[in-house]
C-alpha cells in the first residue's frame, strides 16, 4: 500500500492526482469555513447584529491562535513530504513527534498570555462598549480549547502529507457534523447566546482531534506517533520552523492587518461598519477556503517530487493549481459584484448592515481574479522549503501594501477608501507572486539541466 502512495506520486497523471489530494483538502477546508460560517449565521440572527460585529473583533485574536497551528502544521507537514520523497521515513516520524510537543508547549504560553490580557487586547482591537462583551463571552471560552484545534488541523495536515487525504477528510467532516448538530442545541436550546456557538465549536473540534491523533497512534499507517520521539530535537525542530514561519508570518500580520482595519472602520463608519467587515471577510473566506483546500493537496505532491528532483512534476502541479485557483478567485468576483446581498441576507436582516456590507463587498473584491495567483505562490515556495521567499510573497500584501493604503486612503474617500485599499493591494501583490515565480522557475529549469547533464556523465 505504502509503496503504491509513492508510485502515484512519482507517475501518475498530475490532473488526477491533483484531485485526488485537492478534492479531500478542499472538503477539509470547507469544513473549517463552515465552522465559522455556521457559528456567524446562527450569532447574526439568532443574537442580532452588533453580536457580528463583536464577533468581528474577536478575528485579530483568532488569526493570532492560528498562528501557531500554522507554525507548526505547515512546517510539519511540507517537511514530511519531502522526508518521503527522500524514502526517509525515520525522520518523517521525528517530525511528526516534535509537532506534537511543539503545539502543546506554544499553545500552552500563547494562550495563557492571551487570556490574561484579553480585555486591553479587544480594546487594541476594534472593540467598543457595546461589541466587548460579545466578543469577549466568546473569545473566554474558544481560547481554552484552541489545544484541541491546533492538534486537530495540524496533525490532519500531516495525516494527508503522509498519503490519507481521504481519511483526513472524513476526520474533518466528523467534526463539522457535529458542530452542526451541537450549535443550534447549544444556542437555541440551552440558550446560551453566543457562548453556546463557542461550546459548539471546542467541543466538536475535540471529536475532531481524537480521530486524527487516534490514526496516528494505531494501525499500519505509513508514518506513526512513537513515544520515542515525542522529545525536542534542535535540528527537527528548526527545519519545521523554517517552512512554518512563513504562513505563521502571514498569520500575525493578517492579525495585525485586521485590527487595524476594526480600529479604523470603527472609526469612519463605526460599529455595523466592522460587522460589515466581519460579513465580506465571512464571504470572501468561503471561497478562498477552496483554494487552500487545493493548496493543502498539492503540497504533498509537489513536496514530494521536488525531495525526488522530478521538477516537470513540481512544474506541471504548480500551473494546473494556478488555473483552478484563477477560476474559483472570479467566481468570487462574480458572487461579490452581481449577488452580494445574496449571501449577506445569510447574517443579518439588519438594513443598515446590509447596505453597508453591499457596497464594501462590491469593491473588495474588484481585483479578486488576480489573487489566485497569488495564493499558490505562497504555498509553492513553502512546498519548496524557501521559506524566505513563502515570507516575503505572504506578507507583501498585508504589511507592504495594504497597510499604508488602510491609513492613507480614508483620509481621501472615508470609509470608502478602506474597502479601496483592498484591490489596490491585491494587484500589487501578485505582480510580485509573478515575479519571484518567474526567478523559482528558472532555479528548477536549471536543476533539471544540470540533472540531466549529469546523467548523461555517469548514466549508470
Amino acid at each position: 500500500m505504502h509503496s503504491q502512495r509513492e508510485q502515484d506520486f512519482q507517475t501518475k497523471k498530475i490532473s488526477k492526482l491533483v484531485w485526488d489530494y485537492a478534492l479531500p483538502g478542499i472538503v477539509g477546508t470547507m469544513v473549517t469555513a463552515m465552522y465559522n460560517v455556521i457559528g456567524r449565521i446562527f450569532i447574526g440572527q439568532g443574537v442580532g447584529a452588533l453580536a457580528i460585529s463583536g464577533l468581528a473583533i474577536t478575528f485579530p485574536v483568532m488569526n493570532l491562535t492560528a498562528s501557531i497551528g500554522m507554525l507548526v502544521g505547515a512546517g510539519g507537514a511540507a517537511r514530511i513530504s519531502i522526508s518521503l520523497g527522500k524514502q526517509d521515513r525515520l525522520t518523517a516520524e521525528k517530525i511528526l513527534g516534535n509537532s506534537l510537543l511543539i503545539t502543546i508547549l506554544l499553545n500552552t504560553v500563547f494562550i495563557t498570555l492571551i487570556l490574561i490580557y484579553l480585555d486591553p487586547i479587544l480594546r487594541a482591537f476594534g472593540a467598543s462598549d457595546l461589541t466587548i462583551p460579545y466578543a469577549r463571552d466568546y473569545l473566554q471560552i474558544v481560547l481554552l480549547g484552541n489545544l484541541f484545534v491546533s492538534l486537530c488541523y495540524n496533525f490532519n495536515a500531516m495525516m494527508r502529507s503522509s498519503g490519507y487525504p481521504q481519511k483526513a477528510m472524513i476526520t474533518m467532516l466528523i467534526g463539522a457534523l457535529f458542530n452542526i448538530i451541537l450549535t443550534p442545541i447549544f444556542l437555541y436550546g440551552f440558550n446560551l447566546g453566543i457562548k453556546g456557538v463557542a461550546w459548539a465549536t471546542v467541543i466538536s473540534m475535540f471529536i475532531g482531534m481524537l480521530f486524527v491523533m487516534d490514526h496516528f497512534t494505531r494501525g499500519n499507517n505509513l508514518i506513526r506517533l512513537r513515544w520515542k520521539y515525542i522529545r525536542l530535537d534542535k535540528k527537527i525542530v528548526a527545519s519545521i520552523l523554517s517552512i512554518g514561519i512563513s504562513p505563521f508570518s502571514m498569520q500575525v500580520a493578517a492579525s495585525g492587518v485586521a485590527a487595524l482595519l476594526n480600529t479604523t472602520l470603527l472609526r469612519y463608519g463605526g460599529d455595523m461598519a466592522v460587522g460589515a467587515y466581519g460579513i465580506i471577510n465571512t464571504v470572501i473566506m468561503i471561497f478562498t477556503m477552496i483554494i487552500m483546500g487545493l493548496n493543502q493537496g498539492t503540497q504533498p505532491i509537489i513536496g514530494y517530487n521536488y525531495g525526488a528532483r522530478n521538477f516537470d512534476r513540481v512544474k506541471e502541479t504548480l500551473f494546473y493549481s494556478m488555473k483552478i485557483a484563477t477560476i474559483i478567485t472570479t467566481l468570487t468576483f462574480m458572487v461579490g459584484q452581481f449577488f452580494p446581498l445574496l449571501f449577506a441576507s445569510a447574517f443579518t436582516s439588519d438594513p443598515e448592515l446590509l447596505s453597508i456590507t453591499e457596497k464594501g463587498l462590491r469593491i473588495t473584491v474588484a481585483a479578486f481574479p488576480l489573487v489566485g495567483i497569488q495564493i499558490v505562490a505562497s504555498s509553492f515556495f513553502q512546498s519548496l522549503g524557501y521559506a524566505v521567499k513563502s515570507i516575503i510573497q505572504s506578507l507583501s500584501r498585508q504589511l507592504i501594501f495594504l497597510v499604508p493604503f488602510i491609513i492613507i486612503f480614508p483620509r481621501i474617500w472615508g470609509l470608502n477608501g478602506i474597502w479601496i485599499a483592498m484591490p489596490v493591494a491585491d494587484t500589487l501583490s501578485t505582480l510580485l507572486s509573478i515575479f519571484l515565480l518567474i526567478i523559482q522557475l528558472r532555479l528548477l529549469n536549471r536543476m533539471e539541466k544540470e540533472d540531466a547533464q549529469r546523467l548523461q556523465k555517469h548514466p549508470f
